[in-house]
């Protein structure tokens, strides 16, 4: 960037009349006898990050350790989160909440928008265990309480999707890795109580409620969700103390009329609104 200094009286300064201000490196000449200074080998200013807990990954200040398990949970199913990776940049996210209250290697994230087998063949291994089952609703889902199956006896392998339910569905549709698993779906899972983002419908839960009702199903045994879900009302309960809003689902919005964004003009976005108005599956 070329700078012109002003002398006094209005002129510009000549050759032999370069101006710096104490600390700063001499300014150079350009080629219209301008001064020029070097940005480069100006002092830069570094900006202070938050010191972070190294256990829930949240800052130090909002440490949410104390509403986490003093020890582990003691578990034999193995979650593998697959997470959009506009999910690392969310500063209120679950999941690292949920990994703070497993044993290593229970909680295993993966970060990406396609999953093949020659990038991620541990996955692709898991993909094609029989004992592994897929976390997403949808018509081939089975309901995962109502399966005859006894999983304290076998360890089995659990995949949840992390991300938006549009980014979930397009990773759902576009990774064939994922057509392996058996596909199931929770049926009698209570409301959200992550009141501080919004949800499509008021069934909609977030990642670490979903692996919360999965593993207390899985592991029978009702108190892992409990445990599961404390730093998680603790997290809402801060945020809202400190000025957020408690967020109605989309769904509970349009059917009191509280609805105040535009309604879409695409015809399939309207249809899924009127499904969400009439209750029916999206």
């Amino acid at each position: 960037m070329c700078e012109r200094v002003s002398a006094p009286g209005g002129g510009t300064t000549g050759p032999t009349a370069s101006l710096s201000a104490p600390g700063l490196p001499p300014q150079e000449e350009d080629e219209d006898g301008g001064v020029f200074l070097d940005l480069s080998e100006l002092p830069v200013e570094e900006s202070e990050r938050r010191p972070t807990c190294s256990r829930c990954c949240r800052p130090e200040k909002v440490c949410l350790c104390p509403f986490l398990p003093v020890n582990p949970l003691e578990v034999s199913t193995c979650l593998y989160i697959v997470q959009h990776p506009a999910e690392e940049s969310r500063v209120l996210r679950t999941v690292p909440l949920l990994a703070a209250c497993l044993p290593k290697g229970k909680c295993n994230v993966l970060v990406g928008r396609r999953f093949s087998e020659e990038r991620f063949p541990e996955l692709a291994a898991v993909c094609r265990d029989k004992h592994t089952l897929i976390l997403y609703p949808g018509s081939d889902a089975e309901n995962l309480e109502e399966l005859d199956m006894d999983f304290t006896t076998t360890p089995h392998n659990v995949i949840i999707i992390d991300g938006t339910w549009s980014q979930a569905k397009d990773m759902f549709l576009r990774n064939a890795l994922f057509r392996f698993p058996k596909q199931v779906q929770l049926n009698s899972a209570p409301s959200s109580q992550y009141v501080i983002r919004t949800q499509p419908t008021n069934m909609c839960l977030s990642t670490l409620e979903c692996a919360a009702v999965t593993l207390s199903i899985m592991e029978r045994n009702q108190a892992i969700q409990e445990v599961l879900l404390r730093p998680l009302r603790a997290l809402c309960s801060f945020q809202l103390q400190h000025g957020a809003q408690v967020h109605h689902s989309k769904e509970h919005l349009l059917k009191n009329g509280l609805y105040d964004k535009p309604m879409p003009k695409n015809k399939r976005k309207i249809k899924r609104m009127q499904k969400l108005i009439t209750n029916q599956n999206i």
